[in-house]
């Protein structure tokens, strides 16, 4: 594992216990077993870390998006992303919390960062729904960007509240629930 893989995964861990902005560089290195100046060689500042921790885990999220795709029916392919987001969100509990917590906050730290990475994110939702469009299985009546969009929200905030307080619940059910949901989109 890198030192920059060290620093992120520490980050990780205390922000899921304790947030981000009571963290010092001090702790973040000594939980990563780095030197202080590891942080400061590799991203400059605590915030530079931050931001990169969100460039990088939304980038994962989004090649697993992508690399579903392309199955050959829309619908099949939507799922399949519901499902890769459920699967990265279960993996990385603490990114996708942190993810949550500053993309909604409105006048975040890392808000411009966050809204060029939850662009990324929904532009390969809305090309999914785009296909499904012109497959003739989408109602005529749904506005695609608000559909992305708030597919995008419904899956991080079932997602989570799935890690939080129903764990043990199979993944199989909760991506049936949110598909229900999406269904609802469908003719």
């Amino acid at each position: 594992m890198t030192s920059k893989q060290k620093l992120f995964e520490a980050t990780l861990r205390l922000a899921g216990s304790r947030g981000l902005v009571g963290i010092t560089v001090d702790e973040i290195a000594a939980e990563a077993g780095v030197a202080k100046g590891t942080v400061y060689y590799n991203f400059g500042s605590k915030d530079g870390l931050i931001d990169a921790l969100l460039r990088y885990g939304v980038g994962q999220l989004a090649d697993r998006l992508r690399a579903v795709a392309g199955e050959p029916d829309p619908v099949a392919a939507l799922e399949s992303m519901v499902d890769a987001g459920l699967a990265f969100i279960a993996e990385y509990r603490g990114f996708s919390q942190l993810l949550v917590s500053e993309m909604w906050r409105t006048a975040g730290q890392w808000r411009e960062t966050l809204t060029l990475l939850r662009e990324e994110i929904i532009s390969i939702v809305r090309e999914q729904l785009r296909l499904v469009a012109d497959a003739g299985r989408l109602r005529d009546d749904i506005e695609i960007p608000a559909a992305a969009a708030g597919l995008f929200g419904t899956l991080l905030v079932i997602a989570l509240d799935w890690q939080v307080f129903n764990p043990d619940r199979p993944r199989a059910e909760v991506l049936d629930s949110i598909m229900h949901l999406a269904r609802g989109l469908a003719r």
